[in-house]
Parts: C-alpha cells; sequence; structure tokens
C-alpha cells in the first residue's frame, strides 16, 4: 500500500459516529496518520479524549482553543484526504452551499486534497429531494460519496441511512486511495478454498479448507497494484475489494478449467487451493438411499493443476505452491518444489499446535531452490505481506 498517508476525518452529530474509533484504529495498523475534526454537534455522540487516544493526535473542534487560532487552511491542506465521516444531513446542505460556520466546515471549504463524504441520516431525510439536491452539488463539486446502506435505524425504523460498517469504510478507501503501483501491469493468478466432487445431489466429497488465505494473498497482491483474477472453490467469505476479479467454482474439473483459461495470462500464480485428489467416478443422479449394506465408491485420481501449470510455465511466470505436510516436511517441500517446477513452496506442519483449518493464525516456512525461510505463528494476512515482500525482493 501507498506509504507516509495522511487522512483527516471530519466527524459530525450523529448517532453512528461510535463507528469511527473502529475505522480510526484499522487505518492506524495500516500505517495512516490520523487528524481528527468534530463539530460541536459531534460532541453529544462522541468522546474527544478517546479520539485523541486511537488518533495519536490532538482532536480539533473550534477555531480558537486555549487562545490559540487553529489554522483550518494548513489542515486541509495537510490531508492526503478529507474523510467526512458520518456527514450529517446538516453538514451536507452546508458544504454544498459554501457555509463556513464551524471549524470542520472552514477546513472542507479550504481542502485541496480529495474529499469522501459517507452521509448517515434516517431514510426520509436521506430520500428528501432536498438531500439528493445536495449530495449531487457534491458529487459535481468533485467529491466522492459512499452511500449509506440499508438496515435498522436510530429512528426504529429499518431503511437505508445507515453508515456503512468500519470494515466496509476501511476496504473502500484502501482499494480507492491506498493501492501502490508496486505490481502496476502485473497479473496474478490466485486459486483459494476447497473443490466439491459430488456424490450424489446432496452429498460430496470435501475438505476443511476455508479459503482465507488465499484471499489474504489476492488482497495484499490487489493492493501493491497487481491485477487479481481470483479463482475460488466454495466458501463463506467475499474479497474485500470490488476490483478483484472473482470466479466461483465447484469441482476440481471446474478449477482446472479456468486455469487453463488463464494459462498464458498471469505474471505470478498462486495456488494454495485444497484441490480434490480424487473425484467419484460415476456421481448418481438420484440421493442415495441409506440401506444395510456397506456404500462403496470409486474414485478416479483429478488432474494435478499446478503440476501441468508448471509444466506450461513461460520463462516470465513465477508459480508458487503450497504444501500441507505431516512428516518429513521439508524433504517433502523440496521433492514437490522440483517436480511441479514451482519457484516456491509455501510450507504448511500439520500438528496439535498448527491446525491451520479455520484458523486465523498458522506457521509456515517458504523453500525455493536455495533455501528454507520459516517464519513464526503469524496471522494470514501477514503471510500474504510476507509473500508480497518476497515477490518484490526476488521477482519484481
Amino acid at each position: 500500500m501507498v506509504n507516509d498517508f495522511k487522512i483527516l476525518i471530519g466527524i459530525t452529530g450523529s448517532v453512528s459516529a461510535y463507528k469511527m474509533y473502529t475505522v480510526i484504529r484499522h487505518l492506524k495498523q495500516s500505517k495512516v496518520e490520523i487528524r481528527v475534526i468534530i463539530t460541536p454537534a459531534a460532541k453529544n455522540f462522541i468522546s474527544p479524549t478517546l479520539l485523541t487516544t486511537f488518533s495519536e493526535n490532538k482532536v480539533y473542534c473550534d477555531f480558537v482553543e486555549n487562545d490559540l487560532w487553529q489554522n483550518h487552511v494548513l489542515l486541509g491542506r495537510w490531508a492526503n484526504l478529507f474523510l467526512i465521516a458520518p456527514a450529517s444531513c446538516n453538514t451536507i446542505a452546508k458544504m454544498a452551499n459554501g457555509i463556513a460556520d464551524n471549524f470542520l466546515l472552514a477546513t472542507y471549504l479550504s481542502c485541496n486534497s480529495p474529499v469522501l463524504v459517507i452521509p448517515a441520516m434516517d431514510e426520509d431525510m436521506w430520500l428528501h429531494p432536498s438531500t439528493q439536491h445536495n449530495i449531487k452539488v457534491l458529487q459535481n463539486y468533485g467529491n466522492r460519496i459512499l452511500e449509506p446502506n440499508e438496515g435498522l435505524l436510530a429512528s426504529g425504523l429499518t431503511g437505508k441511512g445507515r453508515l456503512p460498517e468500519p470494515d466496509e469504510i476501511v476496504s473502500y478507501i484502501k482499494e480507492i486511495y491506498l493501492r501502490s503501483i508496486e505490481l502496476k501491469g502485473r497479473t496474478v493468478l490466485v486459486t483459494a478454498g476447497p473443490t466439491e466432487e459430488p456424490i450424489d445431489p446432496v452429498r460430496v466429497l470435501t475438505n476443511r479448507s476455508s479459503g482465507k488465505m488465499g484471499y489474504a494473498i489476492a488482497e495484499a497482491l490487489y493492493l501493491a497494484g497487481a491485477k487479481v483474477i481470483l479463482i475460488s472453490g466454495p466458501v463463506s467469505i467475499t474479497p474485500k475489494y470490488e476490483g478483484i476479479q472473482l470466479i466461483k467454482v465447484t469441482t476440481a474439473s471446474e478449477m482446472l478449467d479456468v486455469c487453463m483459461q488463464y494459462q498464458q495470462s498471469y505474471d505470478f500464480g498462486v495456488f494454495s487451493a485444497a484441490v480434490a485428489d480424487y473425484t467419484v467416478s460415476t456421481p448418481s443422479v438420484q440421493k442415495i438411499k441409506k440401506g444395510n449394506e456397506n456404500l462403496e465408491l470409486t474414485l478416479v485420481k483429478t488432474v494435478d493443476i499446478i503440476g501441468l501449470m508448471g509444466a506450461h510455465k513461460t520463462q516470465h511466470q513465477k508459480i508458487i505452491g503450497f504444501a500441507l505436510e505431516t512428516e518429513n516436511e521439508y524433504d517433502n517441500a523440496k521433492t514437490k518444489l522440483k517436480k511441479k517446477n514451482a519457484d516456491l513452496i509455501i510450507l504448511n506442519k500439520l500438528d496439535k499446535d498448527n491446525t491451520c483449518f479455520n484458523q486465523d493464525n498458522m506457521s509456515v516456512s517458504f523453500v525455493d531452490m536455495e533455501m528454507i525461510h520459516p517464519t513464526i505463528s503469524m496471522t494470514k494476512e501477514s503471510i500474504a505481506q510476507q509473500l508480497l515482500s518476497y515477490i518484490l525482493k526476488n521477482w519484481n
């Protein structure tokens, strides 16, 4: 992601202002510098002391504080992005009409950076023609609007007007403003999740893969500027960023077909999916009824996707595979590296301390032709960042 990014956050009087604590905390985790302005009305809903704690900077509210004038002009010029959230109906109306009767609005009129406005109000206020007119005026000024969500509102009604959840806000900011150019012009093919091999219309052969590792890698490489094609088996998660091209598949055969479709298109192939090694030779068209006899299934071997991609690899392409081992892990990873014609194997050792399935943390080692790079237990997002660093250092 972009380094040394500075965000000025303006918080107005809204019940949903409390969500901004979490937004600020998550942005700080992404190494973003934060400064905060609140309107006088916002003090009824959020604590300046807590905002100071989370942002690690003073919070601005008035033009004069402790007999000192606060320079709204320099503050507006300091920011790379001015985020106004939640933006009340009243503040939006004043922004649209150039009214500067508080410190936040004066700073807005002095700001040369991009402005992102996220409204929050009751549905009737949001849908009122005057509000919709003001939103169009702000868009014509060049401001970006992230529209509110539908859901339960402070009035007790259900409708459109909720401030999006903190994760949605942070993901939107990262995608629009924080993508770097480190991998710009590069295409990454990522496989993730399990596959499901049908036994009958109800039952399948599958595994316990959650897809979290593959999705974390896709998101990290996307934020580094790459075009990302994510081929995913059946999982319960979705990519955080709309720009990631998601292709959903179910079976190993379907995943193979899509991989081969993009075989000539990628620079880096990350094959993290837990693809079934075997599939049922002849799935039943009807549900198999339970009887008194044992059920025997004939399984046939599936095509080795990473092996096939490795066999067709061109000179500029790099292949990253995954290995889950219970014994002789390093020897097995080295063997897989050569056999699959891969450039890197991310080794997962399965034991009682490192179950990896449906977990947010795990221990892996990066195994290439030259050496083994062990890592400590870390989140899958951190492992994805480690992989990005490896790619940038060795192949970019």
